[in-house]
């Protein structure tokens, strides 16, 4: 389970907007006293189109850049952490350059960009943040310090409700957060920031479900996100569906439906899995197609489970074995259960190179439980 999901969706959504146009390391250390930066930016690649449809956030891609975004209104403490954080970066940067002999020039220093929801105008006094010129294009809600000190801090809140200012609003709360989520429904749905972007609202969606167990209490605006996203879900399977209906048309209206269900589902759940996960192994995309199948309610249930199970890049096992479940339950379940069963199925079926697992589950559905449990004996002896 996800400890801070808000946090943890910041870095990913940020991180997948971002590497088209350079290099992103998400919870970067720096040296003196080890502190972590959320977002270490590099740029690579200016690619005109792109850094356009990004609005805001692209022009804050121009240089390096240090991201902090908050989840809550940043105070003053925090604003001297991520000051810190800036100088420390530039004081390693400073001595790399001094050992290979070469000279620092001020293009190759990061700009510090602290994202908060609101910043009251106590606080930006208190600094000195300036609102810069109207001909420098920055807009309402972005502040600067002076020009040596390269931080720059936007509050979310206070941005105009425009296309330009769509990314960073999806960082705010309440209304301004779902406000972004309802013009990002919006755009075509062909448009792959579009669908990268609810991957990252499902993984959050699920997180903060996880969480409400450990919190019957509960936070009233995390509820209302999750209910803002419910919709997002469904309507990426009737778009889904709708294209099995198109497909249908030339083999079959009802097939032609489920197959644009099972084809949804199915990007949802390798996305899912990706991100939250890393590279998938064989014996996990075997069970892609059989897992696409589930009936929509159980599918969403699955995807709950297994954004309760800690985030591990190497120990698979715990996905393999909710996977696994899950298929075996979705077969057997109306017949026996299966865990009360003499043969422990779950570990014999994991045990199965990739190709005769493949082999296995598309046979399943022709399967009675005693035929199973005998394929498996078979390829145990």
């Amino acid at each position: 389970m996800t400890k801070f999901p808000h946090d943890q969706f910041a870095k990913e959504y940020l991180q997948e907007l971002l590497s088209p146009l350079g290099e992103v390391e998400t919870s970067k250390n720096v040296t003196a006293e080890v502190r972590e930066i959320d977002i270490w930016f590099q740029p690579t690649s200016f690619e005109g189109e792109y850094i356009q449809s990004l609005g805001l956030l692209g022009k804050m891609a121009a240089t390096p850049a240090i991201i902090e975004p908050f989840r809550n209104p940043v105070n003053a403490e925090g604003i001297f952490s991520c000051v810190v954080k800036l100088l420390n970066s530039r004081a390693e940067l400073e001595r790399r350059a001094n050992r290979e002999d070469q000279c620092l020039e001020e293009r190759q220093l990061p700009m510090l960009w602290i994202l908060t929801p609101t910043a009251s105008e106590l606080l930006l006094n208190s600094f000195g943040f300036l609102t810069p010129e109207e001909s420098q294009g920055w807009g309402r809600g972005v502040y600067f310090l002076s020009e040596v000190w390269r931080v720059g801090l936007i509050a979310i809140h206070q941005l105009p409700r425009t296309p330009e200012t769509m990314w960073l609003r999806m960082l705010g709360r309440g209304r301004v957060q779902q406000g972004a989520i309802a013009e990002l429904t919006a755009l075509p749905l062909d448009d792959s920031l579009r669908a990268n972007a609810l991957q990252l609202l499902y993984t959050l969606q699920a997180n903060l479900q996880a969480n409400t167990p450990t919190n019957p209490a509960g936070d009233d605006e995390d509820q209302e996100l999750v209910m803002a996203i419910v919709p997002l879900f469904q309507q990426h399977l009737q778009a889904a569906e709708q294209k099995g209906l198109e497909q249908g048309r030339e083999q079959g209206i009802e097939r032609g439906i489920e197959q644009g269900r099972e084809q949804g589902q199915r990007l949802i759940l390798e996305s899912f899995l990706q991100v939250r996960f890393g590279d998938l192994d064989p014996l996990t995309l075997t069970f892609l197609r059989p897992i696409s199948a589930l009936p929509t309610a159980e599918f969403t249930m699955l995807l709950v489970q297994l954004s309760m199970l800690p985030i591990a890049q190497t120990d698979r096992q715990p996905v393999l074995n909710l996977l696994a479940a899950s298929v075996l339950n979705n077969r057997f379940s109306a017949s026996a259960q299966v865990e009360e069963r003499p043969v422990n199925l779950i570990p014999d079926l994991l045990g199965l190179s990739p190709e005769n697992l493949s082999l296995l589950l598309s046979e399943l559905p022709q399967l009675s439980l005693e035929d199973m449990m005998a394929r498996l004996s078979e390829r145990s002896t």
